[in-house]
């Protein structure tokens, strides 16, 4: 800003956005200083550097403003975690599919979790089952982050929404 540029020559942009074309760093202070703005270096790694003569505090004000909505605006997304047994009822199951349905339409990915408890751990094959039936479910609908893998009495597997999937219903409709 102002005395700190270190550029020789600058692209010079006024208040309204029109370019003045390329000056001498004190001819653009001298323009500044005359209608008692500040001059500011907005792209210092073009060539030339890019300058824009502004009130400080007003554009200061603005870009905080806009990170602020563009902070507001993005979605943060968690990885949920959907614990299960192997011996979980249909009812049940279709009751945790419903709300991992739901983790997957806002964005989420779900890392879905079989445990094996007790004398389960020599009947591996149900797990795999269950993880194989659960993935059916979905069809076409998700996309396999990470295949079911067993780490001592787990089974784990992630899954995301397809979202190619998605567009192309948009598009039908």
């Amino acid at each position: 800003m102002n005395q700190d540029i270190r550029a020789h020559e600058l692209r010079v942009i006024d208040e309204s956005g029109r370019q003045l074309g390329i000056l001498s760093k004190s001819d653009a202070l001298r323009l500044a200083s005359e209608k008692s703005l500040d001059l500011v270096e907005i792209s210092p790694d073009a060539n030339p550097p890019v300058a824009k003569i502004v009130d400080w505090g007003k554009f200061n004000y603005q870009k905080t403003k806009q990170l602020q909505k563009s902070k507001k605006n993005s979605k943060i997304l968690d990885v949920k975690q959907m614990r299960l047994g192997l011996k979980i009822s249909d009812n049940d199951l279709l009751i945790k599919l419903k709300k991992i349905d739901k983790f997957l339409d806002i964005g989420h990915k779900v890392k879905i979790t079989l445990v094996y408890k007790g004398r389960e751990q020599a009947h591996k094959d149900i797990g795999f089952q269950l993880a194989e039936k659960i993935i059916n479910y979905f069809d076409n609908r998700v996309i396999i982050d990470q295949k079911p893998l067993l780490m001592g009495k787990q089974l784990n597997f992630m899954i995301r929404r397809n979202n190619s999937n998605k567009e192309s219903k948009n598009a039908e409709a």
